[in-house]
């Protein structure tokens, strides 16, 4: 992973710091409403900011779509954008993914900064290179793998988020500290969210961020050792689903938590993780995320959601799982059966 990373909660610096290594003739700065109403008055000084062409889009995972990508293109090619221009993707993940998939694409591809603005981005989607747009009902269905120049993760927006959505961005963060060590992961399981816009939770996602750098380098494009990065997401995706079915939407990263406990349920039965561990995680999640509400009916469903999951090549039940924390099994293939008895667990866990 070429990309460069700043931490720091000093914008205007760390900016100036990207911008002075690119050779650029324009800079875009693509956001969407929110971010231009909240977050653009509090940058609004830097030069640069000041400087730019703006596309501002509408916001939510709804408009990551052709249609939304289509005005970015527009707003690019009527501001005069080259193939020597910058794009900076200031928002959330929707932005950073569609913004990236504009710029990797327009004039066969621009150079782009990734700014994220929430927890979930800074973590996540702003970094390691995948780009992209729903479509036809389907998650980023169209897309490329593209890196960009550099990615500015600064804390002193994170005070512009709910706690559900830093909650959110935290539930990548845990799956990052189960993917590193124990130290990691009881620093994780110790913080509290008193003072977000800080350095102490900057220097948390530093560290988070850095175990996916570690295994984005060593597999950029998911042939192999990224598919760690899915441990928690194979059912947290089908939960995500099947809350988006009953038209009760679900934050991911509350899902990708919950799917956390079933697959450590299936690391204890297949690769003999740590039951207390188990236990102190499944506590954990449940203190801060709540239950999704689930039954037996639901199995079938779940179970055939998790069949069609794009990891998943052949409609076989296939998960990254855990022997301990920071020791990986990806391409454990699972019996149904084995399957149902951790929902039930997970559904004892979350008391349901």
């Amino acid at each position: 992973m070429n990309q460069k990373l700043i931490f720091s909660n000093d914008f205007n610096a760390a900016l100036d710091e990207i911008l002075a290594d690119c050779d650029y003739n324009r800079l875009f700065v693509i956001a969407d409403v929110n971010i231009d109403r909240f977050v653009m008055p509090r940058i609004a000084d830097n030069p640069h900011i000041a400087s730019a062409v703006k596309i501002v889009t509408k916001c939510g995972d709804v408009n990551k779509n052709i249609d939304t990508l289509a005005e970015v293109w527009s707003g690019l090619q009527q501001g005069g954008a080259t193939r020597h221009s910058m794009v900076l993707n200031i928002g959330g993940g929707v932005i950073t993914d569609m913004g990236g998939f504009a710029a990797s694409t327009f004039k066969r591809g621009m150079r782009f900064v990734n700014i994220p603005t929430t927890l979930l981005a800074a973590v996540d989607a702003a970094v390691g290179g995948k780009t992209g747009v729903n479509f036809n009902g389907y998650k980023n269905e169209i897309g490329v793998f593209n890196e960009a120049d550099a990615v500015l993760i600064s804390s002193r927006f994170f005070d512009t988020l709910s706690l559900t959505e830093l909650k959110s961005g935290y539930g990548e963060m845990v799956k990052h500290a189960l993917l590193s060590d124990r130290n990691s992961l009881n620093e994780i399981l110790d913080f509290h969210f008193e003072d977000v816009a800080g350095d102490t939770l900057l220097a948390l996602v530093a560290k988070s961020v850095q175990v996916k750098k570690r295994i984005v380098e060593e597999d950029p494009t998911e042939k192999g050792i990224r598919k760690a990065l899915n441990l928690g997401h194979t059912v947290g995706h089908a939960f995500e689903s099947l809350a988006m079915k009953r038209l009760a939407p679900v934050p991911h990263g509350y899902a990708v938590a919950w799917g956390i406990i079933t697959e450590l349920v299936l690391s204890h039965f297949a690769l003999g993780f740590d039951s207390s561990l188990l236990d102190r995680l499944g506590k954990y999640i449940v203190e801060h995320y709540g239950a999704f509400a689930f039954s037996c009916d639901d199995y079938d469903n779940l179970i055939s959601l998790m069949r069609h999951d794009k990891k998943s090549s052949a409609g076989e039940l296939n998960f990254t799982l855990l022997h301990d924390v920071g020791k990986v099994e990806i391409n454990c293939n699972v019996e149904e059966k084995d399957l149902r008895d951790a929902l039930d667990i997970t559904r004892d866990i979350m008391h349901i």
